[in-house]
């Protein structure tokens, strides 16, 4: 295969996944790392690998940062024999003393790490100690990248394919991860359009295009059925990341999602006109909005209602009958409680003040 066969197969891989080239082309050398190491590589080497999609040049080589330590972590060091067998997600403490020298501890050594900042970390794969590199040209300081040139293979082998083929498949899947979660971590808080995918137990399987969301009892609607293909909208309640893509919690039953069906469909709302102040709700059988508007040439109740109730039933179609009560929103208590209580009659509402701390009679 030419390099203009392998730019057609990774334009076509990139866009079946929604991914860039870039995306596609940093895998790939991951992967052609991988292999290399699996092949030709040694236990402490940091192999990077550079494909050029362009011209088809590949370049590989290990890179490390020149790092120090004073001379009581090194004494330890010398002590343990530790200096010709560094390990992997070794930890050494203030003191000198080794927290960790197995590379089976590594989840251990950062735990250890991020417990005390001041504790030092030595990686054989990515450092090299200053007076190592000072061997190798007495310039070198610390921070200083080490670049060591390594010969380009003619073929990998059977094994090295099949770990780059694997990393190639793991490192996509990551990377389309990110990628929806990155696009959905935004929507949080948005009412978006979604279709009924499956059932698992009492939760519904929500498809949002290119993520599945999952609707749990609770934030159901009371009485509404959900079967396969249903379209209907759905509020996003959260988006988190996990190991298996991003979780999305959705909901039907949340309070918001009245707000956004008002704001959809009453330009007023949606404008700032009239403020939505309060909404209580029980999802399925009733909710009740309480609006308020600054200007006196806008019925904020009749505005919300639309003409011969074309704008609520509109709302109300969306939410399988749920019923819903317009209220004005006021300043004072007894008119806005009197509201509230609609559509029952209120003959007298008193208002009964706690009195302050101290103060008797």
């Amino acid at each position: 295969m030419d390099i203009k066969q392998v730019k057609e197969a990774i334009k076509i891989l990139a866009e079946e996944k929604g991914l860039t080239i870039e995306d596609i082309s940093a895998t790939l050398n991951t992967a052609l790392a991988a292999a290399y190491r699996k092949d030709f590589g040694e236990k402490n080497q940091n192999i990077v690998f550079n494909f050029d999609l362009d011209t088809g040049k590949m370049d590989v080589w290990d890179e490390k940062v020149v790092v120090d330590f004073d001379e009581t972590h090194l004494e330890q060091i010398r002590l343990n024999g530790l200096d010709k067998k560094w390990v992997e997600g070794m930890v050494i403490n203030p003191e000198g003393e080794v927290v960790t020298e197995d590379s089976s501890s590594r989840k251990e050594a950062d735990e250890a790490l991020e417990a005390d900042e001041t504790k030092l970390r030595y990686n054989p794969k990515t450092d090299i100690l200053l007076e190592e590199a000072k061997k190798i040209n007495k310039k070198y300081t610390v921070g200083d990248k080490i670049v060591t040139t390594l010969e380009v293979p003619t073929e990998f082998g059977r094994m090295a394919a099949q770990t780059a083929k694997q990393v190639i498949i793991q490192k996509l899947r990551e990377v389309e991860r990110d990628r929806v979660f990155t696009e959905f971590e935004d929507k949080a808080g948005e009412l978006l359009n979604a279709f009924v995918s499956r059932k698992e137990g009492r939760n519904v399987m929500i498809d949002l295009g290119k993520a599945t969301a999952v609707m749990t009892p609770e934030h159901q609607i009371r009485g509404e059925k959900y079967n396969i293909g249903d379209r209907l909208k759905v509020y996003v309640v959260a988006v988190e990341k996990s190991a298996r893509g991003p979780h999305i919690l959705v909901s039907r039953s949340h309070p918001q999602v009245i707000a956004k069906l008002f704001a959809t469909e009453i330009p007023e709302i949606d404008s700032g006109e009239i403020e939505i102040k309060s909404i209580a709700r029980e999802g399925g059988y009733r909710s009740k909005v309480a609006v308020f508007t600054a200007n006196d040439q806008i019925d904020p109740i009749g505005s919300c209602v639309g003409q011969r109730g074309a704008r609520i039933q509109t709302i109300i179609a969306e939410l399988g009958g749920e019923k819903i009560d317009i209220i004005e929103w006021s300043e004072d208590p007894a008119k806005y409680i009197a509201a509230a209580l609609s559509p029952a009659k209120v003959v007298k509402v008193d208002i009964i003040t706690q009195p302050s701390e101290g103060v008797t009679g």
